[in-house]
């Protein structure tokens, strides 16, 4: 994918790994679900951050989550992946840790001429997610090849 502010360069699966993080800070910190916050940027504008994100990466994070709540009118909400058991999930799994998740489902699940934009929108908005996001199960911990397959099966 080219990034549509420095032709020449082109997006990495570093940058793509940088916005899944971000959006996973994002709706955290609102107490929204991930697909509120991908959904409300849409593909333009998630198409920018991936090309942004080599230089957004070296900002504090707390000013990029501002800075997005603020630029795209976010609202807070009331789903909070941390209401969960302490008998299942002692810890919870934090946003980097998350991101990395869903950095790895798109990899795993990209389509043939798909952009990373649109594999962020697809991906998110799979009931998929609500399966990962819940920490109560053992979804978001289990091997990369597994939840990509869960993905396609549409259920762990």
């Amino acid at each position: 994918m080219t990034n549509v502010f420095f032709p020449e360069e082109q997006i990495s699966t570093d940058d793509l790994y940088f916005v899944c993080y971000m959006i996973e800070r994002v709706a955290r910190h609102l107490k929204q679900p991930n697909k509120y916050v991908v959904n409300k940027m849409g593909h333009d504008e998630l198409v920018k951050k991936l090309s942004l994100s080599d230089v957004l990466h070296s900002e504090n994070p707390i000013a990029v989550e501002n800075d997005w709540i603020e630029e795209y009118n976010l609202k807070s909400g009331n789903y909070d992946v941390s209401d969960v058991s302490s008998e299942l999930c002692p810890k919870i799994p934090t946003a980097t840790q998350m991101g990395k998740v869903y950095k790895r489902l798109i990899l795993n699940t990209m389509q043939i001429g798909e952009d990373y934009a649109d594999a962020i929108i697809r991906v998110y908005n799979n009931p998929i997610c609500g399966i990962i996001d819940n920490y109560n199960s053992s979804a978001y911990y289990e091997p990369s090849p597994y939840i990509a397959h869960s993905y396609y099966a549409g259920t762990f």
